[in-house]
């Protein structure tokens, strides 16, 4: 069963940074997408920043220019730098990976980021 799991979230000033890491248990080598998702309270999820195939990489609006998103097959880790970060950044982060072998997406459980004076 391959498994994801999320670190780094935390509560942050306005204008800070964090970065988070998504582990996964099985090689993210030969893998079709993988990105990072958030969600508010009361909000749909929403796509937050994506890596295609080997290094096209798409972002949110909200998020271009702040938020930086990469991987390091040696680890089997995709990160999610985030900076200048904003009350309106508060959420949920999940990230999402599907391999070019599998059917389906496989999502972590979830950190929480609260962006707070």
């Amino acid at each position: 069963q391959v498994q994801l799991v999320e670190s780094g979230g935390g509560l942050v000033q306005p204008g800070g940074s964090l970065r988070l890491s998504c582990a996964a248990s099985e090689s993210i080598f030969s893998i079709y997408y993988m990105g990072w998702y958030r969600q508010a309270p009361g909000k749909q999820r929403e796509l937050v920043a994506l890596i295609i195939s080997a290094s096209t990489t798409n972002y949110a609006d909200s998020v271009k220019g702040r938020f930086t998103i990469s991987r390091d097959n040696a680890k089997n880790t995709l990160y999610l730098q985030m900076n200048s970060l904003k009350p309106e950044d508060t959420a949920v982060y999940y990230c999402a990976i599907k391999w070019v072998a599998s059917a389906r997406t496989y999502w972590g459980q979830g950190t929480q980021v609260t962006v707070s004076s």
